[in-house]
C-alpha cells in the first residue's frame, strides 16, 4: 500500500474514514451497504495506481485512414477493491506491425442518423455547477432535490435528469421572456460577488442593494410579460385544440385556427400546434375572407366598442413583424408593405395632428355602413366621412395645399349628396369643398395653432409611404392653411 497523496483543499470537510471493523452479520442491509462503500473509497485512496497499455492501429482502406484504438491491463491498482470501476479489456488477439498487410473480411454500407444528446446526469449537472461556480458541496444537492421535488425533473435510468412537462414549460417561458433567468451566468455573477465579500474585497450593503435593485427590475419586466408564460403553459396542460370555435385559416396548413376568448384572446391552429396572441379588449371577426399577401393568413378584424377603434390585421405579421420598422403587435393600419390593399402605404391619408407619430389611416371595416379615419398611434382621434358612399379609395396624389393624400369617392345614383348629382369625385378629404360637408371628426380637441410650415404634429407634414419623389404626403401646408384646417376640426 501507499500514503494518501496530497490533494487539492476545496474548503469542505474531509472524507469519511471508518473507524472500526464490522462485518454483514453485524448490520443491516442498507446500514452494510453504506459501510461497504466507505470502506472501499477509504482503501482506494491507499491503493496502487490502475496502470494498462494502450496500442493504436492505423490503417488505410481505399485511401481512406482509419485508427483502431485497444487497452491492456498491467495492474488493477485500486480498482481491486473500487470494482465498480473495474478496467474492461478490449485486447487485440493479434499485434501488428508496421506495414502488415490484412484481408478485408467484411464491408458494408450502413446508414444511421444523428441523435440528441442525452440527459445529464447528476454528476454531469454537479460538475457544470461547479464549473460555474455555482454552489457549494452542501447546497448543490439542496437545489438538484428541490427541483425533483418540485417536479422539474424526475429520475431516470443511469441517475439521468430527465425534465417533466412542467420543467420544459417554464424553461422555454423563461427564455422567451428572459434568457439571463435560466442561464448560468447570472447566478454565477452572484456568487462571484459573494466571494468578494467573502475575502474582504466588497462591501455587503453595497452588494447586496445592487443584486435586489437587479431582480427587482427583472421582476418587474416579467410580469409586464407574463402573457407570455400563460400561453405556452395554457398551450401545454390545456387541450386548446378541443376549446375555442373556428374563426380564420392559418397561413401554413390552410386548415381553420381556433378562437380562444379567454385573457389573453388568442388563435390557436390544432394542426401546426401554434398559438398566435390577439389584441386585448375587443373583438376580433373574420376580415372580408381576405388573405395576407406576405404569409396567406386570413386577415381578422379586432374592433374595441369602448374606444371605437378598429383595424384588420394578420395573426401571424401580429406576433411576427415582417418589417424592421413594424412594432410588434401591429396591425395592417401600421404595415408598410408597398403593394398589399390593406396597408398603411395605400390607406394611410394624413398625419395625426393630435400625437407625436400618428397616422390617419382610412378604416374599411365598417363599410359599408360607415367610411372613417382612424389614427394609428396612441391617441383615440375618428374622422368619420362619406357616409353611405359605395367605395372610398386613397390615391397617390397629394394635395397640394395641405400634403394630405387625395381620396375618390363612389356614391350610388340615388345616395349621392352632391349637388351636380355626379355619383363620383376626387379631392382632399379636408381642403375639398364638396367634401367637407360629408366628414365630421368624431372627437373635438384642441388644437395647436402655431405651427409654422406644416411643422411637427401638423396635418400637412404627412407621412412617408408611397409616391415620388420625397415620399406620400411630405408636401408642407402654408401656415394659413394650417389655421384654417385646425379651426374646421375644432
Amino acid at each position: 500500500m501507499t500514503h494518501p497523496r496530497k490533494g487539492n483543499d476545496a474548503g469542505d470537510h474531509p472524507p469519511i474514514t471508518p473507524m472500526k471493523l464490522a462485518s454483514r452479520n453485524e448490520l443491516d442491509g442498507d446500514s452494510w451497504r453504506v459501510y461497504d462503500y466507505i470502506c472501499r473509497h477509504f482503501l482506494g485512496t491507499i491503493s496502487r495506481d490502475l496502470k494498462y497499455r494502450t496500442h493504436t492501429t492505423k490503417f488505410r482502406i481505399g485511401g481512406e485512414l482509419f485508427t483502431a484504438t485497444t487497452s491492456a491491463l498491467i495492474d488493477p491498482g485500486f480498482t481491486k477493491v473500487m470494482t465498480w470501476q473495474a478496467f474492461g479489456k478490449n485486447e487485440l488477439v493479434h499485434q501488428f506491425a508496421v506495414n502488415d498487410k490484412v484481408k478485408i473480411s467484411d464491408v458494408r454500407l450502413v446508414e444511421s442518423q444523428t441523435g440528441p444528446p442525452d440527459y445529464l446526469t447528476e454528476s454531469e449537472l454537479i460538475s457544470l455547477m461547479e464549473k460555474h461556480g455555482i454552489g457549494t458541496d452542501a447546497s448543490i444537492p439542496v437545489h438538484i432535490n428541490n427541483i425533483c421535488q418540485r417536479n422539474y425533473v424526475a429520475i431516470g435510468s443511469g441517475r439521468t435528469l430527465t425534465p417533466t412537462n412542467l420543467g420544459i414549460v417554464l424553461v422555454h417561458g423563461y427564455q422567451k421572456i428572459d434568457p439571463e433567468l435560466v442561464l448560468p451566468t447570472m447566478r454565477s455573477a452572484v456568487e462571484q460577488q459573494l466571494n468578494l465579500i467573502a475575502h474582504g474585497s466588497a462591501d455587503f450593503r453595497a452588494v447586496l442593494k445592487h443584486a435586489v435593485e437587479i431582480f427587482r427590475l427583472k421582476f418587474l419586466y416579467f410580469v409586464q410579460n407574463i402573457s407570455n408564460m400563460d400561453i405556452l403553459f395554457e398551450s401545454t396542460f390545456s387541450s386548446l385544440s378541443s376549446s375555442g370555435k373556428s374563426l380564420s385559416r392559418c397561413g401554413k396548413c390552410r386548415r381553420y385556427m381556433k378562437y380562444i376568448q379567454s385573457k389573453p384572446a388568442r388563435l390557436h391552429c390544432p394542426t401546426c400546434d401554434e398559438t398566435y396572441t390577439l389584441p386585448v379588449k375587443g373583438s376580433i371577426r373574420v376580415y372580408r375572407e381576405l388573405k395576407c399577401p406576405l404569409d396567406d393568413f386570413e386577415l381578422v378584424a379586432w374592433t374595441n366598442g369602448a374606444m371605437g377603434k378598429a383595424f384588420p390585421l394578420c395573426p401571424y405579421c401580429y406576433n411576427h413583424p415582417p418589417f424592421r420598422d413594424m412594432v410588434k403587435n401591429s396591425g395592417c393600419n401600421n404595415c408598410p408593405h408597398p403593394t398589399c390593399a390593406h396597408s398603411l402605404s395605400l390607406l394611410g391619408v394624413s398625419s395625426c395632428m393630435e400625437c407625436e407619430r400618428g397616422v390617419l389611416v382610412l378604416d374599411c371595416t365598417m363599410t359599408p355602413k360607415t367610411w372613417r379615419l382612424v389614427c394609428n398611434g396612441l391617441c383615440d382621434v375618428i374622422v368619420n366621412c362619406f357616409a353611405d358612399a359605395l367605395k372610398v379609395t386613397v390615391e397617390a396624389d397629394s394635395c397640394e395645399e395641405c400634403g394630405a393624400q387625395q381620396v375618390t369617392v363612389v356614391y350610388k345614383q340615388e345616395k349621392t349628396p352632391f349637388k351636380d348629382e355626379v355619383t363620383e369625385k376626387k379631392g382632399c378629404i379636408f381642403c375639398f369643398a364638396d367634401f367637407m360637408p360629408l366628414v365630421e371628426k368624431h372627437k373635438a380637441v384642441e388644437m395647436r395653432r402655431n405651427h409654422a410650415g406644416g411643422g411637427r404634429g401638423g396635418r400637412g407634414r404627412g407621412f412617408r409611404g408611397r409616391g415620388g419623389k420625397g415620399g406620400r404626403g411630405r408636401n408642407k401646408a402654408p401656415k394659413d392653411k394650417m389655421t384654417q384646417l385646425a379651426n374646421y376640426f375644432v
